[in-house]
């Protein structure tokens, strides 16, 4: 049977969704335009056809989209209450290196196993957009031989597996109204690859921390300069906290440019922003992690991912304000509590598992 043929759900905000092939990374900011934020909030409803439209061509080249919305524009889009976490990227400035923060409304992050199919994707949901917005930045990652960075080494050994996945990277309990949804942080860097290369291969793989043929973690010095990889673990009262990682390459030999675009999906984005901390300020402060030496940060955005009944709900017409009738208002005898504004949110699902 072939991959057209089979009946299978395809799920639009997939925050797990199997490493890919290729990548597109959209950020958009939302135009100040009449009609531009209802244009936008039908749109992202609607991803999940647009998806299925493209989708169905080559199932097995599992085309996925998740969408991420920013603080700025997320309590029009959504008319309700912003999930707890979520606020504008905070630059984060050190002594040499600074992770600036840049504009992001919208986060589109298109993944598959074919270029094709993420080019057509956008293309068709860039048309439905139209001018209610403007891109920021679009990145075209790939995958690098065996998941390797254009430094030469394997990016993201350290992302959860089995249950650890989900319990790393969807909000919970604890902000019960975005149960599902997922905080996301981008950022783009850019490599100078001749003066990495001008390195031993021992120099590098004290800076990264594990070793560069197999990948095999070093041990780093209890005192002093500490490896990216020490830098970028976050321990709280003895409980590493994980966050995943979907990194690609991305970059044009004939144009000179060589760069990593990270995005990192996280439960708690605190985790995200304390990993920055210690690696442009330093722990203890001073010591910057020197990946950045040789990694210089150009974009920085964070984004909330909302679970995927979330997302369909958001063009759904809001609850009304009143009764339509006046004269069958009932008065009440005191003043009464404002609704709550309640989506009924439900859970993302989560993809296969990664391997």
């Amino acid at each position: 049977m072939t991959s057209s043929a089979r009946r299978v759900p395809i799920e639009p905000q997939a925050v797990d969704a199997p490493l890919s092939g290729t990548a597109v990374f959209l950020v958009l900011t939302v135009r100040d335009a009449v009609g531009a934020i209802d244009t936008v909030r039908s749109t992202l409803a609607g991803v999940a056809d647009v998806l299925k439209n493209v989708a169905f061509r080559d199932l097995d080249a599992a085309l996925s989209c998740t969408v991420g919305i920013g603080a700025r524009v997320w309590g029009e889009l959504t008319r309700g209450p912003a999930p707890r976490e979520l606020h504008v990227f905070p630059a984060v400035v050190g002594d040499r290196h600074t992770a600036p923060s840049t504009p992001g409304d919208v986060l589109l992050h298109i993944r598959a196993a074919r270029r094709d199919l993420c080019f057509e994707f956008e293309r068709q949901l860039l048309d439905l957009l139209g001018d209610a917005v403007e891109v920021v930045d679009e990145t075209v990652g790939f995958r690098y031989f065996d998941v390797r960075d254009l430094l030469g080494f394997v990016d993201g050994t350290a992302n959860p597996v089995g249950q650890d996945l989900p319990d790393a990277t969807l909000v919970g309990d604890e902000d019960p109204a975005f149960a599902g949804g997922s905080y996301v942080v981008v950022q783009k860097y850019t490599h100078p690859l001749d003066r990495w290369r001008a390195l031993t291969t021992q120099q590098q793989e004290a800076i990264i921390g594990r070793t560069k043929a197999d990948n095999v973690e070093l041990d780093d010095a209890e005192t002093g300069q500490k490896s990216h990889k020490t830098l970028s673990t976050i321990v709280v009262d003895g409980a590493e906290h994980d966050i995943l990682r979907d990194n690609m390459p991305f970059g044009s030999p004939a144009g000179g440019e060589f760069g990593t675009y990270f995005i990192g999906y996280a439960r708690r984005l605190w985790v995200i922003e304390r990993m920055l901390e210690r690696m442009f300020i330093g722990d203890p402060p001073g010591l910057h992690d020197r990946l950045l030496d040789f990694s210089t940060a150009r974009t920085g955005s964070v984004f909330f991912a909302p679970s995927a009944a979330f997302l369909e709900a958001m063009d759904d017409d809001p609850a009304p304000s009143g009764p339509a009738d006046p004269a069958s208002a009932v008065i009440p005898a005191s003043p009464t509590e404002p609704a709550d504004g309640s989506l009924g949110l439900g859970s993302l699902q989560t993809a296969p598992e990664r391997t």
